[in-house]
C-alpha cells in the first residue's frame, strides 16, 4: 500500500494559469493525481513537467530542493515552488521519512554531506555507506545511497535516478532488496 495516497490540485488558488509553471501542458488539466501502488513513474517528454512536479511533492513533504532528506537543508530553496501551494497530499498512514534524490544536484547534496563530516566526523557518511560519496564514481554513489539510505518507511521521490547509472546498474537498482524492517 502506497503512504501517499492522493494529490489534489486547487487551481483556485492560481490567478495566472498562463505563467509557469502552471501552463505546462502535462500538468495544467490536473485535478488530482490518485497512487494505488508503491511505485508510480512519471514518464513523459522533456519539459512535459515531471522534474517540476516532483520537486513540488518533495517541497510539500519538506524536503530541500536540492535533494536529502527533511534534516538535510542545504543550498538555496528556489522560491519558484508555486506549484507545490496549490497541492494537497494526503496520507495513510503519515509518513515522515524518505529522501528526494535529485539528479542533476547529487554533487551538491554529496559535498554537503563531506562538510558535514569536516564539522562532525564520519558520522555524516554513516547512513550513506560509511565514506564519502565524491570518493565513489557517480553511478557508484547514487547506488550506495539506494543501498544504505533507502531502507526505511517513508517516501522516495527520485528525479531521473537512471542518470548516472550504467545498463547494468540500472538493472542492479532494479534488484536492491526494497523490504523494510
Amino acid at each position: 500500500m502506497p503512504y501517499l495516497k492522493e494529490i489534489q490540485f486547487d487551481w483556485s488558488k492560481v490567478s495566472n494559469k498562463r505563467k509557469h509553471p502552471f501552463d505546462i501542458p502535462g500538468i495544467s488539466g490536473l485535478t488530482n493525481i490518485t497512487f494505488k501502488s508503491d511505485v508510480t513513474f512519471f514518464v513523459g517528454e522533456n519539459g512535459s513537467g515531471k522534474s517540476t512536479l516532483l520537486e513540488a511533492i518533495a517541497h510539500k513533504c519538506g524536503f530541500s530542493s536540492q535533494g536529502g532528506g527533511r534534516n538535510n537543508i542545504f543550498g538555496v530553496d528556489n522560491e519558484g515552488f508555486a506549484l507545490e501551494k496549490i497541492l494537497t497530499l494526503s496520507w495513510m498512514p503519515k509518513i515522515k521519512g524518505g529522501f528526494f534524490l535529485r539528479a542533476e544536484t547529487f554533487f551538491n547534496f554529496a559535498g554537503y554531506l563531506d562538510e558535514l563530516a569536516k564539522d562532525n566526523g564520519h558520522d555524516a557518511y554513516m547512513p550513506y555507506g560509511g565514506k564519502s560519496l565524491n570518493e565513489q564514481s557517480h553511478g557508484e554513489a547514487f547506488l550506495t545511497l539506494f543501498m544504505n539510505r533507502f531502507n526505511q518507511k517513508g517516501i522516495y521521490l527520485l528525479d531521473e535516478p537512471e542518470a548516472a547509472l550504467s545498463p547494468s546498474k540500472t538493472a542492479r537498482l532494479f534488484n536492491i532488496d526494497a523490504s523494510v524492517n
